[in-house]
């Protein structure tokens, strides 16, 4: 991160358009998938021909509900659509239904670590509202325009300027995309463009509360972009009012490429995009049962599981928010420890077996075994018929079968070895072929124990009960 003058504040606010995660477009029935041939999923409706009118998708309408809840915002019974006009070549109707005086939500906030704390970051609204379509450039020497995005749903969160650093801006998307991700409304896929964001920076003399003047920063789809382009913003500022100058209120992009900003155009304000209702949709009036209803399907939050894993079920801190970065990763952990009631456990076996094997696209995770096989095999080793490390082997004979633990270990033959007689031998013989450690156990340094076990289990395979060489390891440690 750039370092910011201390003659200055930063002051941020985010608007960040999520793509609700519905199947059909917000205002008619063409397809949301994404990757489809170029104008393939459009209809009259989305092309903006005359005579089309459009129909709320209710599904768009509950996801957006959902997500402002979880937010904490007061829900309007009431909203009105209404036509946000303007020119661009991927907006073919010519203007853009959204919500603007009367919008969905209002007066939330949206907790973040940071490097000083916890900070709440005021949300000022959350209106719902149409895709526009998306420009190719440098097809073949043209532009070309694709509106297969053209209508679908939004929410736009609004962000009150309660925001002083890049650094606390990435944040907050990463801690908005997980709240969106575990609410089952978005699906995260920056890359894919379903979650992105527009930034308005500032700077102000330290102790002036007056804000300064903005720029916008449009259509950021990284966390790392986020943080560097506000980087590059500010220090374009602070270069402009140290010689003198004054910044002006307009409208950048990004170039990854350069790490600069650029300007696009004079920013707008809303008397230039001439707002009016949406003359095609009637107001959009919730009954309280709806709004009860998506309230029930919010559960826990991304934070509140990490604080239940952490303090209720003696997770570490790490495994927690390895577990909490997707709601399917919970699902399988929930899944094991219901058969396999020892959440530590559980969570160190998926953390170094189980995630190797896992990939995530978007709402879905793939895993190489299925959570009753690893409680099954968990098992195994908790009530010692085999070795971690034999555990080890059993998992990778799993992978993407429907095969039992039990039935690998049956036909491998595979037993701990409990016989201190036969145990007894191989450690001696380590211990032996091992002077240096075994010295250094004597001295003191109790944490080469670790070593010598490792070497015998080595030796039998794996099959030694680590328990009794544990044991054995010790009485012949402290005898000689």
């Amino acid at each position: 991160m750039s370092a910011v003058s201390p003659r200055y504040e930063v002051v941020i606010g985010l608007e960040v358009h999520a793509q609700l995660l519905t199947r059909s477009k917000l205002f008619c029935g063409c397809s949301t998938q994404f990757g489809q041939h170029p104008n393939s999923n459009v209809c009259p409706v989305c092309l903006g021909l005359p005579g089309a009118l459009p129909v709320l998708n209710e599904n768009a309408v509950r996801l957006a509900v959902r997500a402002a809840l979880a937010l904490g915002c007061t829900v309007h019974a009431t909203s009105i659509f209404a036509r946000k006009n303007y020119f661009y070549p991927d907006l073919p109707k010519g203007y853009q239904i959204s919500q603007y005086e009367n919008p969905l939500a209002t007066e939330g906030h949206l907790d973040i670590e940071t490097d000083t704390g916890t900070r709440r970051i005021r949300i000022h609204r959350i209106h719902m509202e149409e895709d526009a379509g998306k420009n190719l450039h440098g097809m073949g020497g043209d532009s070309i325009v694709d509106l297969n995005r053209a209508c679908t749903p939004l929410v736009e969160i609004v962000s009150e300027p309660d925001i002083r650093s890049s650094a606390d801006a990435a944040a907050y998307m990463r801690t908005l995309r997980d709240v969106l991700l575990f609410l089952r409304a978005n699906d995260g896929n920056l890359e894919e463009g379903s979650l992105r964001c527009d930034a308005n920076v500032s700077i102000r003399p330290v102790g002036q509360e007056k804000l300064g003047t903005r720029a916008e920063l449009k259509n950021l789809n990284s966390f790392k972009f986020v943080q560097r382009a506000i980087d590059s913003e500010v220090a374009r500022q602070t270069a402009i009012i140290d010689s003198g100058g004054k910044v002006v209120q307009e409208t950048r992009s990004f170039d990854p490429d350069t790490g600069a900003t650029h300007t696009l155009r004079s920013k707008e304000e809303a008397h230039d995009y001439r707002y009016f209702p949406e003359p095609d949709l009637p107001p959009l009036v919730l009954p309280p049962s709806l709004i009860e209803q998506e309230r029930a399907h919010i559960g826990r939050s991304p934070t509140q599981l990490r604080h239940n894993f952490t303090n209720d079920q003696g997770l570490s801190a790490q495994a927690a928010a390895t577990l909490t970065q997707h709601p399917e990763f919970v699902a399988y952990f929930d899944a094991v420890c219901a058969k396999f009631n020892h959440p530590v456990k559980v969570a160190n076996y998926m953390l170094t077996e189980v995630m190797r094997g896992a990939s995530t696209h978007g709402q879905e995770a793939k895993f190489t075994v299925t959570p009753a096989q690893v409680a099954d095999l968990l098992d195994l080793v908790e009530t010692g018929v085999i070795s971690g490390k034999q555990a080890k082997e059993v998992h990778l004979a799993l992978e993407n079968t429907a095969l039992r633990p039990q039935d690998i270990v049956q036909q491998r033959g595979m037993r701990v070895v409990s016989d201190a007689g036969s145990i007894e031998p191989i450690c001696a013989d380590v211990v032996a072929k091992n002077p240096a450690q075994a010295d250094q156990y004597r001295a003191g340094k109790k944490g080469v124990l670790g070593f010598l076990v490792g070497q015998v289990m080595k030796v039998s395979g794996g099959s030694a009960d680590p328990k009794l060489v544990n044991q054995i390891l010790v009485r012949l440690l402290e005898s000689s």
